[in-house]
């Protein structure tokens, strides 16, 4: 909610999915529905986990909430439009704007350092050369990598990939950031400086964060826990 001449006008949320329902091989005899009518609301400015173990539809979950794939069935609305409406070309340049993507295995690009990394996707967005050099080293010194920003991944540890990959995902000042098992591939004391990052750009950045995660230690850091088993939303 905001206050614009004197009236109150009412933000819609970041995400708004209404009865997702994903269903691999349709109409055929190996159709498998993994996500059973799934009902989610995030509003701006939250830092949410989603908890499920291997096999929950978690990960399916969070490609469609990432515009990575789309619903068999259901609506999905990011900041009030309708996705589903929206074409290939679209979404793409949607995901590239409004969502920031942090994944257990880092996703970055061998051999280029992380200044390069970090400007990938401000170089799709059209950004110039030089302002997206810029921003990328602020990015990084940000989480504290200003002293290995010229490194390439294979000269990083785990936790300095991460780093570098957080980095990334807050490129294009995101609307959402989705960080998928994060510190999976982490020992628990990087794990644990990792998460500090996510709750500083919570709570300085005033970042929507969505945590995809198996671990309810990781997700009781968070404000809010969503549950899902078996492909459906459960109560806690």
């Amino acid at each position: 909610m905001q206050i614009i001449n004197g009236k109150t006008q009412f933000e819609p949320p970041v995400i708004h999915a209404e009865n997702i329902v994903k269903t691999y091989y349709p109409g055929t005899e190996n159709e498998l529905e993994i996500l059973h009518g799934i009902n989610l609301e995030i509003q701006r400015g939250e830092f949410v986990s989603i908890v499920g173990q291997s096999g929950s539809g978690k990960s399916t979950l969070m490609n469609i909430l990432g515009l990575l794939d789309r619903p068999t069935k259901g609506s999905y609305f990011m900041n009030g439009e309708n996705m589903n409406a929206a074409p290939d070309k679209a979404l793409a340049h949607i995901r590239n704007k409004s969502i920031g993507f942090v994944f257990q295995n880092y996703n970055l690009i061998a051999r280029t350092n992380g200044i390069s990394n970090v400007e990938l996707p401000m170089l799709y967005a059209g950004m110039s050369p030089r302002a997206r050099k810029e921003r990328a080293i602020q990015l990084l010194e940000m989480v504290g990598m200003q002293e290995r920003m010229d490194h390439t991944p294979d000269e990083l540890s785990g936790g300095q990939k991460q780093r570098v990959a957080i980095a990334r995902a807050m490129a294009n000042d995101p609307d959402v950031i989705l960080a998928d098992e994060p510190t999976g591939a982490l020992d628990s004391k990087t794990g644990h400086l990792v998460m500090d990052i996510f709750h500083r750009l919570h709570e300085e950045e005033h970042k929507t964060i969505i945590l995809i995660t198996h671990s309810n230690e990781l997700a009781a850091e968070t404000n809010r826990i969503i549950h899902i088993k078996d492909g459906e939303i459960v109560p806690a």
